[in-house]
């Protein structure tokens, strides 16, 4: 079980620093002020999620994770591509998606019957800061979209 607990937590490790770093690229790209800043506190809360599960996994006597995946660098390069539109709206999509891929990583953890229960409570008390980003996300996407 702890080995299962240790791949469970890496695999949301590499997924919550690929949201860390979406959260800084889209605060680089978007042209928003206002924006940006709350990328960035978005990447910061991300980047302690991660510390707070990669230190859990030492704990169980593991290798914490500590890079993103290859899929998610593949993401940023084609990001990088649409840099130039600097499109607030293509940007805030962007980062909305992103939050739907995480969110949906997290429940599929949470419903995972092998999970061990402390490891289940500490991803459920994570959860909660992934379901605030996604939110939060989903209403600017919204507003977004209702200004154009």
């Amino acid at each position: 079980m702890q080995n299962h607990d240790i791949r469970v937590l890496n695999d949301l490790i590499e997924t919550t620093i690929d949201s860390a770093e979406g959260y800084a690229e889209a605060a680089r790209e978007t042209p928003s002020p206002r924006f940006s800043v709350t990328f960035r506190e978005r990447a910061s809360e991300r980047r302690l999620v991660a510390t707070r599960l990669q230190q859990k996994v030492e704990e169980l006597g593991g290798t914490p994770e500590d890079d993103g995946s290859v899929l998610a660098s593949a993401h940023r390069m084609f990001t990088n591509l649409r840099k130039s539109l600097h499109d607030e709206t293509a940007v805030i999509d962007e980062v909305e998606r992103g939050e739907d891929h995480i969110k949906h990583k997290f429940e599929d953890a949470l419903e995972d019957g092998d999970v061990s229960p402390p490891i289940r409570a500490l991803i459920a008390d994570t959860f909660r800061s992934v379901r605030s980003g996604h939110d939060q996300m989903s209403g600017l996407k919204r507003a977004a979209h209702n200004t154009h």
